[in-house]
């Protein structure tokens, strides 16, 4: 079963969204400039019912201890939404509507729905889980891909302002310390405690800012094509540390928004 990918514009900016590839955004292009890594496994993809790495793929919900497929040995990685097709419960012009029901691996039933909006100078991303039957626990995050220079321009600059860094561990995944945050390169969780905000500029071309409500945020960088600023509601392996409960009385909601200028 396979979903065309979905073309969303608003002024001089167009989006791609394929639900037939994990409910990812496969591209955004400002005034023809495609901000976004191409390819399968880039773009911006969904990471849920969790983000980031799980140690040892195991995870705890009360008396229950669940396993994971290792999709990053000897971790599991970034949810499951992200390998399967996602139906169009709706589009229009500028705005589109996916869906992705929870299955095997993952032992919970629930639905994700992920909302695209975009205007000519922002895209706001939001997404829910939901459950009409067990509670569970559950992140929402995002996976952007952002090119680290456009067009042959110089590197994009990333700027941000975090209250912490959590300490990460050989084993990739946060210590439980909470330290100063340390210069880059980073593949590394920050919070900040008032909202994910991070800002990519790439000089003489166009300045993006990452907005979220959330407190967490993943920024990786040690790759040369592209960037990655990860707005999450938990730190990596956060199903064990720090667990959102998924309710039939109460969904997990977050968003995030990108908005743009010309420079």
């Amino acid at each position: 079963m396979s979903q065309e990918d979905i073309t969303l514009t608003a002024g001089d900016a167009e989006v791609t969204l394929q639900p037939g590839n994990g409910g990812r955004v496969g591209g955004l292009r400002v005034g023809g400039v495609q901000l976004l890594r191409q390819g399968d496994r880039f773009g911006c993809f969904p990471m849920v019912p969790w983000c980031g790495r799980i140690r040892d793929g195991r995870f705890r919900d009360g008396a229950d201890v669940h396993q994971m497929p290792l999709s990053s040995p000897p971790h599991a990685i970034h949810g499951t939404a992200r390998d399967g097709v996602w139906s169009i419960a709706r589009t229009s012009t500028d705005e589109a509507v996916l869906t992705y029901d929870l299955v095997e691996p993952w032992p919970y039933p629930g639905r994700i729905t992920q909302v695209a909006a975009l205007t000519p100078d922002a895209l706001t991303l939001t997404m829910s889980v939901e459950t009409y039957d067990s509670s569970f626990p559950a992140q929402i995050g995002w996976h952007p891909w952002f090119h680290r220079t456009l067009d042959g321009g110089e590197p994009v600059r990333l700027d941000f302002t975090a209250a912490w860094q959590e300490e990460r561990g050989e084993d990739h995944l946060p210590t439980g310390n909470r330290v100063e945050p340390k210069p880059g390169p980073w593949d590394d969780c920050f919070g900040m405690p008032d909202g994910v905000d991070v800002t990519l500029t790439w000089p003489g071309q166009l300045e993006l800012k990452v907005a979220s409500r959330e407190e967490w945020v993943v920024v990786y960088d040690e790759q040369e094509a592209a960037v990655c600023v990860e707005p999450q509601t938990g730190p990596p392996n956060g199903l064990n540390t720090l667990p959102r409960l998924v309710t039939p009385l109460e969904p997990l909601e977050a968003s995030t928004t990108w908005s743009w200028r010309r420079l």
